[in-house]
């Protein structure tokens, strides 16, 4: 008995794994057991199982956690060797400044247009433009200030570029970094 409950998990952990290779995106675990018609626990199993499987050194493949979901990626330590060729076709280098502008973004968000610019001390207009082009950043809101301008923060596709589970995991900045992030007159 033991033996068939084995190999059933291996038929759900490779169809898990099946799903998470034609889809782009990441997925949770409803998500998941959704597509596959899995119950969430198994997912959960197959995950675990996967992670097995991807941790050893023979495989070139790993579970990555984004966004709060998972996809099958490239081990960090391959992609150097790979992103010439693989990285995303539509993906324009981003600039220096347009790098800037959305570190200022992703450390201090939500964050007005005014306040980005005040923070760079140069116009932020077209580097906003091309940020929300490359989905790297959408609105969030209205500030509630006089005006209300718009408000701006990262999004998912920012998260899957860095590779971070959540804004949470963004390095951490000491404190002359910190310092260049905040607006004056805030603390």
């Amino acid at each position: 008995m033991e033996q068939g409950v084995a190999e059933l998990l291996e038929k759900e952990t490779a169809l898990v794994e099946a799903v998470l290779y034609l889809e782009s995106d990441p997925l949770d675990e409803g998500a998941i057991s959704r597509i596959s018609g899995l119950s969430r626990d198994v997912v959960k199993s197959a995950l675990e199982n996967l992670g097995r499987r991807y941790g050893g050194e023979e495989s070139g493949l790993e579970l990555v956690h984004i966004g709060g979901g998972v996809m099958i990626s490239p081990k960090k330590e391959l992609w150097e060797n790979l992103k010439e060729r693989y990285g995303k076709k539509n993906e324009a280098r981003i600039s220096r400044a347009a790098m800037e502008t959305l570190s200022i973004i992703a450390y201090s968000q939500p964050i007005t247009r005014s306040e980005i610019e005040a923070i760079r001390g140069v116009s932020a207009d077209n580097m906003i433009r091309l940020l929300l082009e490359k989905e790297l950043i959408r609105e969030t809101g209205k500030k509630d200030v006089p005006g209300k301008p718009v408000q701006y923060g990262t999004t998912r596709e920012f998260l899957k570029l860095f590779r971070l589970n959540s804004i949470a995991d963004l390095p951490k900045l000491d404190e002359g970094e910190r310092d260049r992030f905040e607006l004056e007159g805030q603390a």
